[in-house]
């Protein structure tokens, strides 16, 4: 069974803003010849990665709403040019977006089982929530709505 990460976006306000932001990442990356793959750089190595890598999903948490997830090709260990050690978390190019759930701020990342993930969020599954634009959708959750 997948594990997965639960992370807190800084920065983007929205899933279109990621979206964006991942794009011109992978422009700049694609131009200097490097792996235009996104990713993100942390401190620390999950300890649970094993169970990670290839099956489970990074879900973002944007404004404080759980509103996406993008799965976890790799791990990568690595020291930085000052000698510190860190972690390259390299993610699926599609953001896909789940039933918002409402998260308040913490540090660093949590584990996020498959049992207690939310689904994802398609029009087959989710009906009238998946067209709904996603302020609308963050407004409901945290009013406790949805």
């Amino acid at each position: 069974m997948p594990l997965h990460l639960i992370k807190l976006c800084v920065g983007p306000r929205s899933i279109e803003d990621l979206v964006d932001r991942q794009e011109r990442h992978r422009g700049e990356a694609l131009r200097t010849g490097a792996d235009p793959a996104p990713f993100h750089t942390t401190r620390m190595i999950p300890k649970r990665h094993g169970e990670i890598v290839g099956r489970g999903s990074i879900y973002w948490v944007i404004k404080g709403t759980l509103s996406c997830r993008q799965g976890i090709t790799a791990i990568e260990p690595f020291t930085g040019t000052d000698g510190i050690a860190r972690c390259r978390l390299v993610f699926d190019p599609k953001l896909v977006p789940v039933s918002p759930r409402s998260y308040r701020p913490f540090q660093g990342w949590r584990y996020l089982t498959a049992k207690d993930a939310p689904s994802d969020l398609d029009a087959a599954s989710a009906g009238d929530l998946a067209e709904m634009p996603e302020t609308l959708r963050r407004e409901l959750v945290s009013l406790g709505l949805l």
